[in-house]
């Protein structure tokens, strides 16, 4: 009987005391046109912008030319990664890769 009254008095702690699932309904969404062409510049495009701090998730769409971002804007911005693309070899709607990044591009990456 002790022992059934301990398991029920654990059972309810934890169920009190447990740490609540993260909030991902904070996070923002926002679309970037980015140029590329292959497999390879979605790999890029997309590690481009899920290493700024902030991104969630981040995903190219080849045919649309469209990055779609979840973000937390607390610690990012649509702005940020567009850098951070730019910077990969990827012009976006509002930033140009400078031109010997995009030059050193795989020529099957070669957008332009």
């Amino acid at each position: 009987m002790k022992r059934i009254l301990f398991l029920t008095a654990l059972i309810a702690g934890l169920s009190t005391g447990s740490v609540p699932a993260q909030d991902k309904t904070k996070d923002a969404n926002a679309t970037l046109t980015v140029q590329g062409l292959c497999g390879m510049c979605k790999s890029r495009i997309e590690k481009a912008a899920k290493a700024v701090k902030g991104v969630s998730t981040a995903n190219w769409d080849k045919e649309n030319k469209e990055l779609r971002l979840n973000f937390d804007p607390a610690q990012t911005n649509p702005g940020a990664v567009s850098k951070a693309v730019a910077k990969a070899g990827h012009d976006t709607d509002k930033d140009k890769a400078n031109q010997a990044v995009y030059d050193a591009l795989p020529g099957c990456c070669k957008y332009r």
